[in-house]
């Protein structure tokens, strides 16, 4: 069966009527959950459960849950994590990454949720916009590459997907895309061999989000997301033949209104359209844009699932113990 090429949110920390009616129909390929829908550990799985029963299967439940500034549950119910950045520098950090990836591919799971937007594989620049840098997992292409690949193991290993994000490389951008569109005005022969190297690493995840910015040799007019060379360029130049999803396509770094941002994605070969506001209008305009996944995405999107592992047979408290065990030795270094 073919679903639905988007991925959508729903608005709050209950499924409505009107969204369960609407997600049966519309049938979208996985959902997404932010702060708004993550309220204690009853309501969380209530909530993955009648998602998926609107849609009548096992529908892929996503989340941004990268610790530090972006995580979306949070303490008192849930653990809190360090920005990423901030534990690459550990002395004992690969191991630390895993732990972490663990431990937060455990939790997700817990609750109904199966993939984590994460790792970013993005080099920390010093000219990063805030708004990234220290969701970075390291300031070289050699430390992303350890640590996030660290990190995805983890998650693997807990039974939980992720996303490699963001493609090709957000981390020379002096602008939040949230607000406005970067521009890399990086000769594409250096990023070759810096920016886009963890994402050439790390291809074999499976599943990849794009960036909203221009790579000017690529293509000069149109963010990486909605243009063809760009997309081309990624599957092509960079290896990222799994599964390829926007960004959030209601950012500030996109113009149009979202159903035409959406078919000009899906034109320029992503996979799926990323909408993340739960806007119960907009949402329906991708529908009426977009359809259903090509046989191409569906393909995609069937060996991406297919990577889900039985969770490994551990002990999370000792696991807990020995990561803060490394929290305490870094602290004291």
């Amino acid at each position: 069966m073919t679903e639905g090429a988007y991925i959508f949110a729903p608005s709050g920390p209950d499924l409505t009527q009107e969204e369960s009616r609407f997600f049966a129909k519309a049938d979208p390929w996985g959902f997404i959950l932010f702060a708004r829908n993550c309220v204690d550990p009853g309501q969380l799985r209530r909530l993955t459960a009648d998602l998926r029963t609107s849609v009548g299967r096992d529908a892929p439940i996503l989340i941004d849950q990268e610790g530090g500034r972006v995580q979306r549950m949070r303490a008192p119910h849930w653990r809190e994590w360090l920005p990423p950045l901030d534990q690459a520098s550990w002395s004992n950090a690969r191991r630390a990454m895993y732990l972490r990836g663990r431990l937060i591919g455990q939790e997700l799971m817990d609750h109904g949720i199966d993939v984590n937007c994460a790792p970013s594989a993005d080099i920390a620049w010093p000219e990063t916009h805030p708004f990234l840098r220290n969701r970075c997992y390291g300031t070289t292409a050699t430390q992303v590459i350890e640590m996030a690949t660290a990190c995805a193991e983890g998650h693997l290993d807990a039974g939980c997907l992720t996303v490699l994000k963001h493609a090709p490389g957000h981390g020379r951008a002096t602008v939040d895309s949230h607000e406005g569109l970067p521009q890399i005005d990086v000769p594409l022969a250096e990023l070759q061999t810096t920016d886009f190297a963890p994402f050439a690493s790390l291809a074999d995840v499976g599943m990849a989000m794009t960036a909203h910015i221009v790579l000017p040799e690529i293509d000069p007019n149109t963010p990486v997301t909605l243009s063809e060379p760009g997309i081309g360029f990624l599957r092509k130049n960079i290896g990222l033949n799994g599964l390829m999803m926007t960004d959030d396509i209601s950012m500030g770094a996109l113009s149009g209104n979202v159903a035409d941002r959406s078919a000009q994605a899906l034109a320029a070969g992503c996979d799926l359209v990323l909408h993340c506001n739960g806007d119960f209008a907009e949402m329906e305009q991708i529908v009426e844009a977009t359809g259903k996944m090509t046989a191409e995405a569906q393909n995609r999107a069937d060996i991406a699932l297919s990577r889900r592992r039985t969770p490994t047979d551990i002990d999370i408290s000792a696991l807990e113990a020995e990561f803060k065990s490394l929290i305490e030795g870094a602290e004291n270094a």
